[in-house]
């Protein structure tokens, strides 16, 4: 492995430097690169997700960088920027929208699924709620923003509580209601601190985790090593584990790169997902997933 130091803050004008290209500021950090992946991979591979029995390409299009309010940096697109970029990236062979509530994308994934066939994408969407009255109340209004009879997988956003599986007990009642009448195919949740993250290791409920992954611990829940040793039970378990913060939110725009060679070499993720701005971003992105 080469261990030679690199510093993001005099790399940020090397390749890839698209990514993360307006986050304030980069943290100083270093890793070793990964060495080379043993077996060739493309973003457009067909993967299995856990024992779901979803099959969808290895790359998701993300929807929600810096996403809360019902916005984001995709969606600032408009209605037809994010559909072409998101149709672009399925005549690329991607497969998987990645949208959410709080990024506000859902009529961007309906615009671009007027235009590709339905039972050829995965849609991945996410919750709020914290209580069943109102985890019904979106899935009824998330099919109709989206336009389709059924949700592919419907996540529990942003869990941070260690006790979430008691707590919101309600709520995952509801999906699993949800999954039963063929409203969802699958339920899980993303993590955003290590407690809930071992909790959802733990939950035979979940069936698919979103996870923060990157080799810097850059916007995670804690360090990588504490944090692919919890996604491993999840693998283990049979769980769909997808990773997100891969270029942990643009701190690694400069090393581009070993960021997807390290994501790739783990062993535990099924896919990952992560949000271009534009054409020419994502087929930089698409190119370099087969590059590592």
């Amino acid at each position: 492995m080469n261990r030679r130091r690199f510093f993001l803050a005099s790399a940020g004008a090397a390749a890839g430097a698209w990514i993360g290209s307006r986050t304030l500021g980069v943290r100083m950090q270093a890793f070793a690169a990964p060495p080379p992946l043993a077996h060739k991979v493309a973003a457009s591979d067909l993967v299995t997700l856990g024992n779901t029995g979803i099959r969808t390409s290895r790359l998701a299009m993300g929807t929600g960088t810096f996403g809360f309010g019902h916005r984001s940096n995709q969606t600032a697109l408009g209605l037809g920027g994010l559909s072409d970029l998101l149709r672009n990236g399925y005549d690329q062979g991607l497969r998987f929208f990645d949208s959410a509530d709080a990024y506000g994308s859902h009529p961007h994934v309906a615009e671009a699924l007027k235009h590709v066939p339905r039972d050829k994408v995965t849609i991945l969407t996410k919750t709020w709620a914290r209580d069943p009255k109102t985890a019904r109340a979106d899935l009824d209004r998330f099919r109709r923003e989206l336009g389709i009879e059924q949700i592919d997988i419907c996540l529990m956003h942003c869990l941070t509580e260690g006790d979430w599986t008691e707590r919101y007990k309600g709520v995952m009642d509801v999906l699993s209601e949800a999954k039963e009448k063929g409203i969802i195919r699958a339920h899980g949740c993303s993590c955003h601190s290590i407690e809930a993250l071992r909790a959802a290791a733990k939950s035979s409920w979940v069936e698919v985790d979103l996870a923060r992954i990157n080799p810097i611990g850059s916007h995670m829940d804690a360090s990588p090593q504490e944090v692919v040793s919890v996604l491993k039970e999840m693998k283990a378990a049979g769980k769909g584990v997808i990773g997100m913060k891969i270029l942990g939110q643009g701190d690694l725009r400069g090393r581009v790169d070993d960021a997807l060679r390290y994501a790739l070499s783990l062993g535990v993720l099924d896919s990952f997902t992560i949000g271009a701005e534009s054409r020419k971003e994502q087929e930089d992105l698409i190119r370099r997933v087969a590059a590592a």
